[in-house]
């Protein structure tokens, strides 16, 4: 019998609600089945974020790999897109994966050595602008999400965000960063994205020093992917040196990849100003970095 995390509950219980509680009613069962249906058999103990529950197992022909249980939705749907799109060039290999149920069998990685551990902030970066060189140089494969699609909820539902935030410069900052959206927006680019490629979801291998997990696949301009790099071990003395050697790793245009950056600011307090939260200290002062150049 699995038995399901309490953090795994709890998060689920808070982010998705009934959903997410009736999913970890179901896990064990869920667990159980793919290990029997996929041939699988434990070995260690459990993983978790807020969304899935990773089980490490050995397949019947003593391949390692792991079992990842999630509920299905529109990022769940888009992952095995984008790791068979990639094709274990720069990202874990996809093994198995099960439509219905969002569950997915992939290649185990060194889930104890992420990204995290380099000390040296600057050649972690230097190690996300390679992967995303990588993992944006292949087209986005149909049925991932758009930017454009994206980019135009988000400016409809700047307005009312707007107006739920207190402070004067915090406000012309929001607006400024959906003004940069609407100068990009039309041509929201269509390269295979990541969307969250920060430093946890960067894990050692064998096979390669560093891989990517853990995607949100989108369409778009790779502008859009570089915020997790200048958020995540947040350094405000380093954030224009990882910005000006990232567009250069990636060969972006840093005005373009600018605006896109600043969207995805934008989408960070959207997000907060709607949950009623504080807008994120880091945040604001890389927007403001970016926007007044």
């Amino acid at each position: 019998m699995i038995e399901v995390p309490e953090g795994l509950a709890a998060a689920q219980a808070k982010y998705n609600g009934a959903a997410g509680r009736a999913f970890v009613e179901r896990l064990p069962a869920l667990a159980a089945g793919f290990l029997e249906r996929w041939g699988l058999r434990l070995d260690g103990p459990s993983t978790h974020g807020w969304a899935a529950l990773v089980l490490p197992v050995v397949c019947r022909d003593g391949t390692e790999a792991v079992l990842k249980l999630q509920i299905p939705d529109e990022e769940t749907a888009g992952e095995p897109l984008a790791l068979r799109a990639w094709d274990a060039d720069g990202a874990v290999r996809l093994l198995g994966h099960d439509a219905a149920t969002g569950t997915m069998l992939l290649e185990r990685l060194d889930a104890g050595r992420t990204l995290g551990h380099v000390e040296d902030s600057r050649e972690a970066v230097l190690v996300i602008a390679r992967l995303l060189a990588r993992l944006t140089a292949t087209p986005a494969p149909p049925g991932v999400r758009g930017l454009g699609d994206i980019a135009r909820a988000m400016l409809e539902r700047t307005p009312a965000a707007l107006r739920r935030i207190p402070d004067p410069a915090d406000r012309r900052l929001v607006a400024d960063c959906a003004a940069a959206v609407r100068e990009v927006a039309d041509e929201p680019g269509d390269r295979l994205l990541h969307w969250d490629l920060h430093y946890g979801n960067v894990l050692a291998a064998d096979r390669a020093p560093w891989l990517a997990i853990d995607p949100k696949p989108l369409a778009g301009d790779p502008g859009f992917d570089l915020l997790p790099a200048l958020d995540n071990r947040y350094d405000p003395a380093e954030t224009r040196w990882r910005f000006d050697a990232m567009t250069d790793v990636l060969g972006l245009d840093p005005q373009r990849a600018g605006a896109w950056s600043l969207g995805r600011v934008l989408q960070n307090c959207l997000w907060h100003a709607e949950a009623g939260d504080p807008l994120g200290t880091a945040q604001l002062e890389i927007g403001r970095l970016l926007r007044d150049g």
